[in-house]
């Protein structure tokens, strides 16, 4: 199995104590993974995705989706078939599944729909606004030299008035 050494990262960084044995678990995951069932992973826009997973034969009653702890995990059982068949041959997968997916911070499940055989999962990434960048006040001792809320707002209206 490959090793990542993230120590330089470390040097300029403060709080990614998680992203090694994160990055170790998705190494070890993928390398342990089936591909059953297909699925594709879309960037619908800056902060919104779809998971797109191929569950043909699957009613809603026989999947099951669950966030916990920043990972989504859809799973898939099949109710027992009780009727007796006889193949030539067998090609469509009816067994059961689970796929897991880790969520970056912020990262929300907001719908799931399933049609033509098709489960979408919708994400959102909503990021609050305490998290969002803010311009830090620098006082001199008495006086704030740069106002905190709408300054670049401020400096625009008066470019604007100026003009």
């Amino acid at each position: 199995m490959a090793t990542v050494d993230l120590t330089p990262l470390y040097r300029s960084t403060i709080g990614f104590d998680r992203l090694e044995p994160m990055l170790e678990t998705a190494l070890r995951t993928e390398q342990t993974s089936t591909v059953y069932p297909p699925y594709d992973i879309e960037v619908l826009d800056e902060d919104r995705y779809a998971i797109t997973i191929a569950v043909a034969g699957f009613d809603r009653a026989e999947l099951d989706i669950q966030v916990e702890k920043g990972v989504l995990t859809v799973y898939g059982k099949k109710a027992s078939d009780k009727t007796s068949r006889n193949y030539l041959h067998q090609g469509i997968a009816r067994r059961a599944f689970e796929r897991k997916f880790n969520l970056a911070d912020h990262v929300e499940v907001t719908s799931a729909d399933l049609n033509k055989g098709l489960l979408t999962i919708n994400l959102l990434k909503e990021i609050p606004e305490a998290m969002k960048p803010r311009t830090i006040p620098i006082s001199d001792g008495e006086n704030v030299l740069e106002d905190t809320k709408g300054s670049s707002e401020d400096s625009s209206q008066v470019n604007s008035q100026a003009a």
